[in-house]
C-alpha cells in the first residue's frame, strides 16, 4: 500500500499497483473489474482483495472513453419543481429507480420542469451525458422528449398516448384498477356515483375514467356525473365542489388518485356530509394519504416502487443490448379501509 507524508493526500490507486499486490497482468485486473465472466476465479478472487485492500474505484472518466457509456440515466419529469416535490408518487418512483440502479454501475440524476425550456433538456439529452431515460409524468403536449426515441433508449412511466407503438413502458393496469375500486361502491349499494378523473392529456387519467365508466354502466348507473382534476389535493376539492353543485343525487365517489380524495374529503365535511355514511369515497394509489385520512381511505394499490424498479431494468437493458420487455404491465389490489 502507498504512505503519504503527513499533510500529503495519498495518490490514488491505479490498475497497475492492484496488479503488482495481486500478482497478475494490469489486463486481468481490468477484465475482472469491468465484470468479464472469462477469468478464472482464484485471479478474480486476487483481484478482488487487492482492490479492497487498496480502496481502489474504476476510473469512471476513462471507462467511459473505453465503452462510449457514460453510466448515467435520467429521470426526466415534465412537471413543475414544486409538484413533483409534493407528490409522494415521484419519491416512490425514485426510491424504486434508485434500488435496482444499486445494482449496477450506473447512476442516476433528475431533470424536473422540462417543459419550460425544452430544447435546452433536449440538447442535455442528446449531448452524451446520459446513456438512457426514464420518462415519467408525460403528457401529450411535451416537447423535452418528443423524438429522442431512436438517438436514446427510453422507458416510460405508462404508455405515452402518443407514438406509443414501439414504445417501451412499464405500467399498472389502470382501467381495471379503477373498475375495481368503483365495483366496490356499486357492490356496497351506491347508485349515484360521480369520479374525480384525472388529466386526459394523460394515460392514468385517461384508462382509470374509462374503468370507472365501464363500471357504473355494467351497473346500469348514469356516467354524467364526472369532472376533471389534475391530480393534486386543491383539484379533487375544486372538482368536489363542482359535483356537489350540481344538486344531482350522490352518494359515492371514485377519485382517481388518493390526492384528489383527499380534496374531495375536505369540501364533504365543509358541506356537513359524513364519510361514508352520506358519500362514500375510493381512492387510487395507496399512498399516505390513504392512512393519514380519517376515516382512512378506501384506495386501488398502485406499487409505485416496483414500477420504478422494473423501468430502471428495462432500461439498463435496453442500454447494454440485452433482450427487454416492451410492455410490463403491473397488478393493482384493492385496499378496504373505512371510506367506502
Amino acid at each position: 500500500m502507498v504512505n503519504a507524508e503527513p499533510g500529503q493526500v495519498r495518490p490514488a490507486p491505479t490498475l497497475e499497483m492492484v496488479a503488482a499486490l495481486a500478482g497478475v497482468s494490469r489486463a486481468t485486473v481490468s477484465r475482472v473489474v469491468n465484470g468479464a465472466s472469462s477469468v478464472d476465479p482464484g485471479l478474480t478472487a486476487s483481484v478482488q482483495k487487492a482492490v479492497q485492500a487498496l480502496n481502489y474505484v474504476p476510473n469512471r472518466a476513462a471507462r467511459t472513453l473505453a465503452s462510449r457509456r457514460t453510466f448515467t440515466v435520467t429521470l426526466l419529469v415534465p412537471e413543475s419543481t414544486s409538484k413533483v416535490f409534493a407528490d409522494p408518487f415521484f419519491a416512490a418512483v425514485v426510491e424504486g429507480v434508485a434500488r435496482y440502479l444499486n445494482t449496477t454501475e450506473y447512476m442516476l440524476n433528475m431533470v424536473t420542469s422540462s417543459e419550460s425550456n425544452p430544447e435546452k433538456t433536449r440538447r442535455y439529452l442528446l449531448g452524451g451525458n446520459v446513456d438512457g431515460v426514464l420518462v415519467v409524468s408525460h403528457h401529450t403536449g411535451d416537447h423535452s422528449w418528443a423524438h429522442l426515441d431512436g438517438s436514446l433508449p427510453l422507458v416510460f412511466a405508462g404508455r405515452p398516448l402518443l407514438n406509443s407503438a414501439d414504445a417501451y413502458f412499464v405500467e399498472v393496469d389502470n382501467e381495471k384498477g379503477a373498475a375495481t375500486g368503483t365495483a366496490r361502491l356499486t357492490g356496497s349499494g351506491r347508485t349515484n356515483i360521480a369520479t374525480i378523473a384525472g388529466p386526459q392529456d394523460m394515460h392514468p387519467g385517461v384508462d382509470r375514467l374509462a374503468g370507472w365508466r365501464g363500471e357504473v354502466l355494467r351497473a346500469g348507473l348514469t356516467d354524467a356525473l364526472v369532472e376533471i382534476g389534475d391530480f393534486t389535493v386543491a383539484s379533487g376539492a375544486a372538482a368536489m365542489r363542482r359535483l356537489l353543485d350540481r344538486g344531482a343525487p350522490l352518494d359515492g365517489v371514485f377519485a382517481a388518485n388518493d390526492q384528489m380524495a383527499a380534496g374531495a374529503y375536505s369540501v364533504i365535511r365543509e358541506r356537513g356530509l359524513r364519510i361514508p355514511e352520506d358519500i362514500a369515497v375510493v381512492g387510487f394509489d395507496d399512498d399516505y394519504y390513504a392512512t393519514s385520512l380519517t376515516p382512512a381511505l378506501t384506495t386501488i394499490h398502485h406499487p409505485i416502487s416496483l414500477l420504478g424498479e422494473k423501468m430502471a431494468e428495462v432500461l439498463v437493458d435496453l442500454i447494454e443490448g440485452r433482450p427487454a420487455e416492451r410492455i410490463t404491465r403491473l397488478p393493482t389490489s384493492l385496499v378496504e379501509r373505512e371510506s367506502a
